[in-house]
């Protein structure tokens, strides 16, 4: 029996009803959401991110700022400008658009970021937070896959969850959410050497490696939940993730598709940060 679809579009446009109406509930009493995105360069797949994010705003009732900046800009004027949104008290969230070019730190730019508008989730202090069960920005793309999971209405308590990847970003802060959730959270990278030694026990399996075809349906347990979070593209330049839908999806109980799965909750979670973080200083 094939996979049933988790559909990340439908669920995250519930959510953003709701954001949208608790936005608009704050705006009322005097504080509107704000959103600003700071974009460095000129890399194709970023342009298309920000305007997403933007777009995703304005239609949230969010106030947002875009700045678009030269690659050649300044380490120094991106952390000036950082400083003085940090200062802003109609901003809310800052959001520097990742890669940035070679001549800038991306961890110092991250931390400069005031971590009361970190809702990218990616600093020190927020890793820290969640690391440690504390309140804090979950990184979105991993909470979004939670949400993800929650929808399939199937308990992660005693479950074996396997995440196939160790970023920063995803791999992470993925498996302590999954920890979070009780369930037992494997870790699979470059270094594992049998890759579907793990993956055929999960129940759970993220893969978030950016490389096609890494998890088959010959690695994948009868009924399991998979979550695929990469973006490729395949032979004739049609995106893909980092799963072989078509043969997985023959094996597993839950699958989500991409496009349509995981990218539309990144954005989703972003606006639920900045929303959390606006209402905070009401």
């Amino acid at each position: 029996m094939p996979a049933q679809l988790i559909n990340g579009t439908a669920l995250s446009q519930q959510i953003r009803a709701d954001v949208a109406i608790r936005a608009a509930a704050l705006t009322a009493r005097g504080t509107r959401p704000g959103l600003a995105v700071i974009l460095v360069g000129e890399d194709p797949a970023s342009a298309v991110y920000v305007r997403n994010k933007v777009k995703a705003c304005a239609e949230a009732g969010f106030h947002s700022v875009l700045d678009k900046y030269d690659a050649s800009l300044p380490e120094a004027a991106l952390l000036a400008r950082i400083r003085a949104l940090n200062a802003d008290p109609t901003i809310h969230g800052i959001l520097v658009q990742m890669p940035l070019p070679r001549h800038i730190n991306p961890q110092r730019v991250i931390e400069t970021v005031s971590d009361a508008k970190d809702v990218d989730g990616f600093s020190v202090h927020s890793a820290g937070s969640l690391a440690s069960g504390l309140p804090g920005f979950r990184a979105c793309t991993p909470d979004g896959c939670m949400k993800l999971i929650e929808s399939t209405g199937v308990s992660l308590q005693g479950k074996h969850a396997v995440v196939i990847g160790r970023s920063n970003t995803v791999g992470k802060p993925m498996a302590l959410l999954l920890l979070q959730a009780n369930a037992t959270v494997t870790v699979c990278h470059s270094g594992t050497p049998d890759l579907g030694l793990f993956t055929r026990q999960a129940d759970v399996v993220v893969a978030a490696v950016g490389r096609r075809n890494t998890l088959t349906a010959d690695m994948v347990k009868p009924g399991a939940i998979v979550i695929d979070v990469g973006m490729n593209r395949d032979d004739v330049g049609k995106l893909c993730g980092d799963v072989d839908f078509a043969g997985v999806s023959e094996v597993a109980g839950w699958i989500t598709p991409v496009p349509g799965g995981v990218g539309p909750m990144t954005i989703t979670m972003l606006l639920v940060n900045t929303l959390e973080s606006a209402e905070r200083t009401t």
